[in-house]
């Protein structure tokens, strides 16, 4: 299970950037990687088939909550970084792992979710993004644990 749910995680980051840049729809995106990509055993890149119901809360939910996810990640960059700026690879690793640690419902320990999440952005970037992505979530999980945001 918790191979499935690492391999939703990369995903969700992939179908979220596909939307940002094709302007998809949900709908339309979760079913193209339910139809395609989730279990395609073929994708050498996936060791683990995904868990779909797994993806589509991560996919759905960053889409439900999208305004208040972003307002979290601009609330928390640097002082000369918009959301703008961000490279739409990074900006969905930074939305599932912001919806993940605010709306998740707590069961995976947030040190695991920033791990993960960081890890993706080390696969994805060589540069400095992984550690950015490191701090921000960070900073959402310690404000989460002290009650300073809430789900709304």
């Amino acid at each position: 299970m918790h191979e499935a749910r690492i391999s939703a995680r990369l995903m969700a980051v992939q179908a979220l950037y596909q939307m940002d840049i094709a302007a998809t729809s949900v709908d339309d995106i979760v079913a193209e990687f339910e139809a395609h990509r989730l279990d395609a055993p073929d994708d050498e890149s996936l060791a683990h088939e995904a868990d779909k119901d797994y993806f589509g809360q991560i996919v759905r939910g960053v889409a439900a909550h999208r305004e208040a996810i972003d307002a979290h990640i601009a609330a928390r960059l640097a002082e000369d970084w918009t959301l703008a700026r961000l490279d739409s690879t990074l900006r969905a690793i930074l939305q599932c792992g912001v919806f993940e640690l605010v709306y998740g419902g707590g069961d995976v320990p947030p040190k695991a979710l920033v791990a993960q999440y960081t890890d993706l952005a080390h696969a994805f970037f060589e540069g400095a993004e992984g550690g950015m992505a490191n701090a921000l979530l960070d900073r959402v999980a310690h404000a989460v644990a002290d009650g300073v945001m809430s789900d709304g």
